[in-house]
């Protein structure tokens, strides 16, 4: 249908024609939804109409007044633009068009503080604003996406009915439900992207585990991950790898061995380790996860290191069988510390940034559609709705039984990386993780006396009430005098 004098007859109105853009769109229209489009680029609009929404109900506009006009009240403005300046910039030109109670939706993949600014700043101006991560990239748009929206709650009563009809089903129940207020639906999305860095890395140990340290063939390992798939690690990412392992060039080899191994990435995973830095929660596997992209990236030097510095490793002689169970069993375990790694920085989130996030909500809603979807977030959701005060996913009954049975062969996993010199950073530090949280006692104790010693920092006693603070001259010549800051 193309652009039409301006009449509002669209339920929704969507900027940005990129494939993500487009494809909501399709799946608005086959739920019943009509759709209005504009995009900057005036073209793109004619070349969707004409196109893959030739014989829809979509609607294109090239001025963005006629766009608005063509909206119900409230009207509602779907953003899916790339993040940042671009989002405000449109912002500013709906906001001349919008009246009060108007929606404004960034379905970007903006950082979560641009969506606390944004929905107070609209506000102010009587217009609702809705920050809401979109998970399952292409696919995901067209047939069903997770969706995560945040903001302004009374903006939520007017899209749900569309949101929900488009987001992926699973058990009858759409992975889509409100967040919290502000920047709590693009927060969530943040973590959801992390944990995505954490998986994915995960899964590329255990593959040059095998392909590296137990010189398997490339359909041998991709034999392995179909049997994975249909066990406890099913999922999505476990899927596609096997699906991108079975692709080979025209001379029969594997289309995976001539890709250069230099990672990419857009930001989310470094958003989420820097907020826990800031938050102080020991996001140890995803920080790994993302710092293993920037080493991949330094090719050339790694190339040169290559030649110079000695391996000094062993060679595998065990039972190849045993060890990729052992490998299976590490990816698994690991698999638990992220996500409980993940919960515990949105749970510190909640509390810090005054959110009430339901922890069991979002693992259903990231169930289906998105990029992390498994069986095993039906787990996640079961701990929280047992106990929705969980203090931590490695207390829940169902996650100590899975790591008891996983930790053999994760220890083993970990020792024959490293004896082979075979890198496991994402392995390694969940394993040390979780011996450092299951310890009663950690050797801070001298870390605190170190920093007592050089700077008086202070300590507390185990025969003491916790803050009460103590100083001890350790040279006999640093005097009495504390410093008066004590960070725990």
């Amino acid at each position: 249908m193309s652009e039409v004098e301006t009449v509002a007859q669209a339920d929704i109105g969507l900027v940005g024609l990129a494939v993500m853009g487009q494809n909501l769109v399709l799946n608005m229209d086959d739920n019943g939804f009509t759709v209005a489009v504009y995009n900057r680029t005036t073209s793109k609009v004619d070349e969707f109409i004409e196109g893959p929404a030739k014989g829809t109900n979509v609607i294109g506009y090239h001025d963005l007044k006629g766009f608005v006009e063509s909206l119900k009240a409230p009207r509602r403005v779907m953003l899916m633009v790339k993040a940042g300046p671009v989002v405000d910039k449109f912002i500013d030109q709906l906001v001349t068009y919008l009246d009060q109670g108007d929606i404004i939706i960034d379905g970007g993949n903006s950082l979560y503080t641009d969506s606390n600014r944004r929905t107070q700043a609209l506000k102010e101006k009587g217009i609702l604003f809705i920050g809401s991560g979109v998970s399952g990239g292409e696919e995901g748009a067209r047939f069903g996406p997770s969706i995560m929206p945040g903001g302004h709650k009374g903006a939520w009563e007017h899209v749900k009915p569309i949101f929900q009809a488009i987001a992926a089903q699973v058990d009858g129940e759409p992975c889509c439900d409100w967040v919290g207020n502000d920047g709590a639906g693009h927060y969530v999305k943040m973590v959801h992207n992390g944990i995505e860095y954490g998986d994915m890395q995960l899964i590329c140990e255990a593959y040059q585990l095998m392909r590296e340290g137990l010189d398997m063939s490339g359909d041998e390992i991709q034999a392995v991950f179909g049997t994975w798939n249909e066990g406890v690690l099913d999922s999505y990412l476990i899927e596609i790898t096997r699906d991108i392992l079975a692709v080979k060039e025209d001379d029969g080899s594997l289309l995976i061995d001539h890709i250069l191994d230099t990672a990419g990435q857009k930001g989310t995973g470094k958003w989420t380790g820097m907020n826990a830095l800031d938050l102080g929660i020991p996001l140890t596997l995803i920080g790994e996860a993302v710092f293993s992209r920037c080493l991949s990236a330094r090719k050339d030097e790694r190339v040169t290191a290559s030649k110079v510095l000695p391996k000094l490793a062993s060679e595998f002689s065990g039972d190849k069988a045993e060890m990729v169970d052992a490998i299976r069993d590490a990816l698994y375990a690991s698999k638990i510390i992220s996500y409980a790694q993940g919960y515990m920085l949105m749970r510190e989130a909640a509390t810090t940034y005054g959110w009430d996030l339901n922890y069991g909500g979002i693992a259903l809603m990231w169930r289906g559609g998105c990029i992390i979807r498994s069986q095993f977030l039906a787990n996640i959701r079961d701990a929280f709705t047992k106990n929705e005060n969980l203090e931590n996913l490695l207390l829940d009954q169902f996650f100590i039984d899975a790591i008891t049975d996983a930790l053999p062969g994760w220890r083993k996993a970990v020792g024959t990386s490293i004896a082979l010199g075979v890198p496991a950073p994402t392995f390694s530090s969940a394993l040390a993780f979780y011996d450092g949280y299951r310890s009663e006692r950690l050797p801070a104790n001298l870390l605190q006396a170190q920093r007592d010693y050089f700077g008086a920092h202070t300590y507390e006693r185990l025969d003491k009430p916790r803050g009460e603070f103590f100083h001890t001259n350790w040279t006999g010549r640093g005097g009495d005098i504390s410093a008066t800051n004590y960070d725990v």
